[in-house]
């Protein structure tokens, strides 16, 4: 029996009372659990109610926070690119050096075993699954590389935000994904001298 100080019903979706109040501690929570099953798992075989069990919630508290099962597939990655953070740095030193410190990001992004994984899994689904393509599309290009392109004042922003994600993208696949030697065994640093060149060459000349 409840009265008017005990726990209020809740509605398909909605989460307990004491749930809500962890807010962002119980978002971050389901996200690490996100990227840790996707990443093991492939997009496929992988359920809200697997993140769920995994992050210790309810699988209506996951869609509560974040919709659908693409949804979460999205804050998942974003977990490892962090494009919010990642595109102040890259231009805030203006357009000298763009194409290196954009090279050395990414390659840092993929040579971290922790954020490589996940990185890896949209790779291999994207191939397969319009779900993931759409989510490597909305980071790498429109979250990331567009911005950072928009941000330079360059003409033809998009074209050239798809040129250097086709680079970027292109050397993903063959060192991680198909281990492509020489390549997969290159020094990250000789990857980021040859590259640097082309990506600011894309971004910033006229």
């Amino acid at each position: 029996m409840t009265g008017e100080s005990g726990p209020r019903r809740r509605g398909p979706g909605r989460p307990r009372q004491d749930e809500a109040e962890e807010g962002p501690g119980t978002q971050e929570r389901i996200r690490l659990a996100a990227r840790e099953v996707f990443a093991e798992r492939g997009y496929d075989k992988t359920s809200v109610r697997g993140i769920a069990k995994v992050a210790g919630v309810d699988p209506a508290l996951v869609h509560h926070y974040f919709g659908s099962k693409d949804d979460l597939f999205a804050a998942a990655i974003e977990i490892s690119m962090e494009p919010a953070m990642v595109v102040p740095a890259l231009i805030g030193e203006g357009p000298e050096g763009i194409g290196e410190r954009l090279a050395r990001y990414f390659l840092g992004v993929w040579e971290n075993p922790v954020t490589r994984a996940p990185l890896l899994a949209v790779i291999r689904s994207a191939l397969t699954h319009e779900a993931a393509a759409k989510v490597l599309r909305g980071l790498v290009l429109r979250r990331l590389l567009e911005r950072v392109a928009a941000d330079l004042d360059v003409p033809d922003p998009t074209f050239r935000a798809e040129l250097a994600a086709s680079h970027m993208v292109g050397i993903a696949i063959l060192r991680y994904v198909l281990q492509v030697e020489p390549l997969a065994s290159a020094d990250p640093e000789d990857i980021v001298a040859l590259v640097a060149p082309t990506l600011q060459r894309y971004l910033t000349e006229d």
